[in-house]
């Protein structure tokens, strides 16, 4: 892979607030899908797949709720 990605933006996990860690969940989860599949013409070929299947979207809300668990609890639930 020639280009190098930051995978965690700011080399950090914590935020100001629930929706500024709830919008990193989803960048870090796009970033996943970025390095995982590199060529954006495959990644736009891929997208109407996904798009309309209702069990990939299912897992794309998954994906991003774990990551979104995952920066609450470093933000120690922003108590």
């Amino acid at each position: 892979m020639s280009e190098q990605f930051q995978l965690i933006p700011g080399n950090s996990l914590k935020t100001n607030s629930p929706e500024d860690g709830r919008a990193l969940a989803v960048k870090i989860a796009r970033l996943t899908i970025k390095i995982t599949q590199p060529d954006a013409k495959t990644r736009e070929k891929l997208r109407p797949v996904y798009a309309n299947d209702a069990s990939m979207l299912i897992a794309i809300g998954q994906t991003v709720a774990m990551e979104f668990a995952t920066i609450a609890k470093a933000n120690n639930y922003w108590k």
